[in-house]
């Protein structure tokens, strides 16, 4: 079996928690990677990001990722939509040159997409997508929540033509099927996983000798700075905490001069807050399980989530999470056992919630464990064997790849 994964905008490689780098991205990664040890053949096509990136690059054998010339590196996802065409015509060049068949493509976010429905149209596969956000989820967590106008529309169309959507929460399969008008039965659920071995229990205490924290009591955000993730609301709680000379807030994510980040920074000056919260930028995926045993508590103020991998990393490194009752994090957060879920934009109730877990270090730790336990049912393997099965479901049963996509 030989498939194409499409994410125009979001380079697998790519950090992380900066700009418009996120869960997509380790999803891909994790899921490619263990197609690939299965015996899949994989290749990620996405856009060149930066001028020194290899047209080609193996990422396991059996696995590679494809780097496609459309327009500048520095673009944002929502300038991409014009070189959406350029794009495609890269793609079925790289494909010709290469003699190159798939048995199905898969494709990750919207403008992925629409490339993908094209094409697999041409070359008479299967088109599985998945959106990861959808423009109608996010207005209903946030209003003001802006999207460039061809997105609703093409969403449905996408939904629509495709033999199967993949969605992580029934949530999210309900507004799909309700807003798309697509029938269920095209609609799979099948919840992305956590990396169990990096992701796990270890010394507090080490890890915050390593880091180079002290005393004080540590919250910890992970993820994107954007509005739509609620730090503000995060730092609005923690401001009216009392003894805040005993706290620290740690930030991980965000790019190192973004409009978001400034003005977060300009809010916890605001706030007094600029001796509790340290902006720490991007971290690694392989740094990042010291970070989250460093903490005491993680908290995740999102006005909607899709998944929240953050709150699952979390679990599995035994802390407690805090976290919006939003999305996929009301999946990953049993409430009142591995954490609290609060109502979006209800600060106070954070407060108390974090005011409930740093005093009490006993709860904490039952939570923390309750978590990991959780988090093990979760892992990757238990994911890509289901999105497997859904693939061999969709390929015909003669197909060995020869449909040719030459002239396509």
């Amino acid at each position: 079996m030989r498939i194409a994964f499409i994410t125009v905008h979001g380079c697998p490689l790519r950090q992380a928690g900066s700009k418009d780098s996120g869960g997509m991205n380790i999803y891909i990664l994790e899921m490619v990677k263990r197609l690939g040890a299965r015996g899949v053949k994989v290749d990620v096509f996405t856009r060149h990001h930066d001028l020194l990136d290899p047209e080609i690059v193996t990422l396991t054998p059996g696995v590679r990722l494809v780097h496609l010339p459309a327009g500048p590196p520095s673009l944002d996802k929502n300038g991409v939509y014009e070189l959406l065409p350029i794009f495609a015509s890269q793609m079925r060049r790289f494909c010709i040159v290469n003699r190159l068949n798939y048995d199905l493509i898969s494709t990750h976010y919207w403008l992925s997409g629409l490339v993908g429905m094209r094409l697999a149209s041409e070359w008479a596969v299967p088109h599985v997508t998945s959106f990861h956000t959808m423009a109608e989820m996010k207005r209903r967590g946030r209003p003001e929540e802006l999207e460039i106008s061809q997105r609703d529309a093409s969403e449905s169309e996408i939904a629509r033509s495709a033999a199967s959507v993949i969605v992580w929460t029934e949530d999210e399969k309900e507004a799909v099927v309700d807003y798309c008008d697509v029938d269920s039965d095209n609609v799979s659920v099948i919840a992305p996983g956590v990396d169990l071995s990096r992701f796990r229990p270890m010394s507090q205490r080490y890890s915050r000798d390593y880091l180079g924290y002290g005393p004080e009591k540590n919250i910890l955000f992970v993820g994107r700075l954007e509005p739509l993730k609620g730090v503000d609301n995060l730092f609005r709680a923690v401001a009216s905490l009392e003894n805040l000379k005993s706290i620290t807030l740690s930030v991980v994510g965000g790019d190192g001069n973004s409009q978001e980040k400034r003005r977060l920074q300009a809010l916890a000056k605001k706030m007094r807050l600029n001796q509790t919260v340290h902006f720490l930028g991007p971290i690694p995926q392989e740094e990042l399980p010291i970070y989250y045993n460093a903490a005491d508590v993680c908290v995740l103020p999102s006005y909607y989530e899709s998944f929240g991998f953050a709150a699952l990393e979390a679990s599995a490194c035994g802390k407690p999470v805090i976290a919006s009752e939003v999305g996929g994090l009301r999946t990953i957060v049993n409430h009142g056992r591995t954490g609290f879920l609060v109502p979006p934009k209800r600060m106070d109730l954070i407060a108390e919630r974090l005011c409930e877990l740093l005093d009490d270090d006993l709860l904490r730790a039952q939570m923390g464990a309750a978590g990991r336990i959780r988090a093990e049912s979760l892992g990757w393997d238990s994911s890509v064997d289901s999105l497997l099965r859904r693939f061999k479901e969709l390929i015909p049963q003669t197909a060995e790849s020869v449909i040719s996509v030459v002239g396509g």
